[in-house]
């Protein structure tokens, strides 16, 4: 084996080994598709249990958390319902809250919420649960009556 058939050879490994853990750093994060049909779920939930048992298994269950994602519930006033990554926001009025860049989350969510009806929120950033990192996240979200149910993906 001649020196340059052992640098290619330990460059494909090097190469594959990148591969293989972006696909497993990829497979850390929910994708797009995941948190709609997480949404969605949880719509379902709500209507099949109830408001009261719907946001305590969305705040302190395991049924609505897969890797970095999770359900939040808000009403059009901005307080905070339900909190997957956080129940210490329960309860709170959160309407004035911002991203490190100054974007105004809750007021774009219920903008979105009493204009369409459902859709994605782009373009802010927040502290993800699984890195403790603030990265960038886009929210899909759907309106319950005089609630908004979301759920994010972290875009770093």
């Amino acid at each position: 084996m001649t020196i340059f058939s052992a640098f290619k050879k330990t460059l494909q490994l090097l190469l594959a080994s990148l591969v293989m853990a972006g696909a497993a750093q990829a497979a850390d994060q929910g994708t797009a598709a995941e948190a709609e049909a997480m949404v969605k779920k949880a719509v379902a939930y709500i209507k099949t249990n109830g408001t009261e048992k719907a946001y305590e298994e969305f705040t302190s269950g395991k049924s609505f958390k897969d890797r970095d994602l999770y359900i939040i519930v808000y009403d059009l006033n901005g307080k905070n319902l339900a909190q997957g990554a956080n129940p210490k926001l329960v309860g709170k009025d959160l309407i004035g809250l911002k991203d490190p860049d100054g974007k105004p989350l809750i007021q774009m969510f219920i903008e979105l919420a009493k204009t369409k009806g459902k859709g994605w929120v782009e373009g802010y950033k927040f502290l993800n649960p699984v890195t403790q990192k603030i990265e960038g996240k886009a929210m899909y979200l759907e309106r319950v009556g005089e609630t908004l149910v979301g759920c994010g993906v972290y875009k770093n």
